[in-house]
């Protein structure tokens, strides 16, 4: 897939911005807080509908002005897409494809796919699980986006369940209390089966991929697993064996949960165990072994994405370069060649080969302007 046309309308600190893309790789040159990272971020909102550096659309919204614009043309095998999303300050989100607005967000995903690799994820290893979370469910959205559906509607069971439990806090446990629990906890259930599911079978796809990357970049002297740790004992995949077992483990705690007056029990309290050589990742050896590891994941997300939906998603860099050593700037920039469009954000060009420059677009970025010449850099 290729991406044609970006444009920008009030989007972080864009007034109005049109780019085309008319190479495999384009750079983005510029010092920092100019705009590199918004305009990766406007890409990855096409992709997956999220960003990973906010969760509120009013701060994606230019100051002073009530909705921001993302309008983009994406060539793939199947024809042309053109995609349009809007975001408002205080209210609903508009998607829009092929000038037809969508009733559901979730037939929006899967036109662009996405892959991206910031600074901000060498907290993956370190960070909590929440980030983990996070990222095990975005990856998800483009693999199968329905589950964006799925995962919203576990959200909203566990944020009516929570309101009821606050409700209750520390009430006696009568029948009537112990009935209407019932009901919720068969919808959670419910719900949430769906969402370990999915993740599950997620992990046993990418681990394999990320196992062999990682191999490859520390020279066979790490073994790398991935392995998925659901707060809900999963011992075999199918839907009825682990609802029982959701279900199971919502009585064991539901006095604990009514004295806490919050759900103690479900994904949303999963793990995703990152494990070098038999040692929690987060616990081993140095940044730059953490690194490898985050870059193997990364690059076992092109991978898996690719052969899901039978072409190359775009990659998205942004600023890891200077994060990483020489040999794992190789590793990547050699894997990318001209395989997967890549939009790359730097602060300087000497990272890059002469090879890697004459077969690169080069903008530079400067306070929310982006133009082939230095603008005064």
């Amino acid at each position: 897939m290729y991406l044609k046309t970006l444009h920008l309308r009030h989007f972080r600190n864009y007034k109005e911005q049109q780019v085309e893309f008319t190479a495999p790789k384009t750079i983005l040159v510029g010092d920092n807080a100019q705009g590199k990272s918004n305009l990766l971020e406007a890409v990855e909102l096409l992709a997956t509908l999220r960003s990973h550096r906010t969760f509120r659309d009013r701060e994606l919204v230019q100051e002073g002005e009530e909705l921001a614009q993302i309008s983009a043309s994406l060539k793939r095998e199947t024809g042309t897409s053109t995609l349009n999303l809007i975001l408002r300050r205080n209210g609903r989100r508009t998607v829009n494809l092929n000038g037809e607005n969508l009733r559901r967000q979730m037939d929006f995903l899967g036109v662009l796919n996405g892959v991206q690799f910031s600074s901000l994820d060498l907290e993956l290893v370190r960070g909590s699980p929440e980030g983990r979370r996070h990222w095990l469910d975005t990856l998800l959205i483009q693999l199968e986006p329905v589950y964006a559906h799925i995962l919203q509607q576990y959200h909203q069971i566990l944020r009516q369940r929570n309101a009821f439990l606050k409700r209750n806090v520390e009430t006696l446990y009568t029948t009537s209390l112990q009935s209407e629990l019932a009901i919720w906890d068969t919808q959670l259930a419910i719900a949430g089966t769906r969402v370990i599911r999915r993740r599950e079978r997620a992990i046993q796809r990418l681990a394999p991929i990320a196992k062999m990357w990682h191999a490859s970049i520390s020279g066979s002297k790490e073994i790398l697993q991935i392995k998925y740790s659901p707060n809900v004992p999963l011992e075999q995949n199918y839907p009825e064996k682990v609802q029982q077992a959701f279900l199971e483990k919502l009585q064991q705690r539901t006095i604990a949960e009514l004295h806490q007056g919050t759900t103690l029990v479900g994904p949303h309290r999963d793990e995703v165990e990152l494990i070098i050589n038999q040692t929690p990742a987060r616990q081993y050896g140095s940044q730059g072994q953490q690194r490898t590891l985050v870059l193997a994941l990364k690059l076992a997300e092109l991978k898996l994405i690719e052969e899901v939906v039978g072409e190359p998603p775009l990659l998205l860099l942004d600023d890891v370069l200077a994060e990483l050593d020489p040999s794992r700037q190789n590793q990547l920039l050699d894997t990318i060649q001209d395989r997967f469009q890549t939009i790359i954000t730097t602060t300087h060009l000497g990272a890059f080969d002469s090879q890697w420059l004459n077969s690169s677009q080069i903008f530079y970025v400067k306070s929310g302007e982006i133009s082939t010449e230095k603008l005064g850099i």
